[in-house]
């Protein structure tokens, strides 16, 4: 599925910036989410992860975004992380598509 990257932002700002920026190297109760696409889960300088996220072995592409984003305790149990999921596949489809934009 395709998403929309306008839709994605407007999520973006109303569900996840609270606690993430997309920003390079700027860090909040989450981390940035700049140059999310290919890095390792747990690996952004600067910021205070979990072990189970450190250690998840996880490399962030649309497939595992995907799914993460449905519901992160899930894929990864013991992470900080604590927002509920995105529970349609177009709102996913759509921040996924935002953040391939940053």
């Amino acid at each position: 599925m395709s998403g929309d990257p306008a839709k994605g932002a407007k999520l973006f700002k109303t569900r996840c910036a609270t606690c993430h920026n997309v920003n390079p190297g700027v860090n909040s109760t989450g981390p940035s989410l700049a140059g999310i696409f290919g890095r390792q889960s747990g690996s952004v300088p600067g910021y205070a992860y979990t072990a189970a996220n450190k250690n998840s072995g996880i490399v962030w592409d649309d497939e595992v975004l995907d799914k993460y984003l449905t519901k992160p305790t899930a894929m990864i149990p013991g992470t900080k992380m604590v927002f509920a999921g995105f529970k349609k596949a177009k709102d996913r489809a759509d921040m996924i598509a935002y953040l391939k934009t940053i």
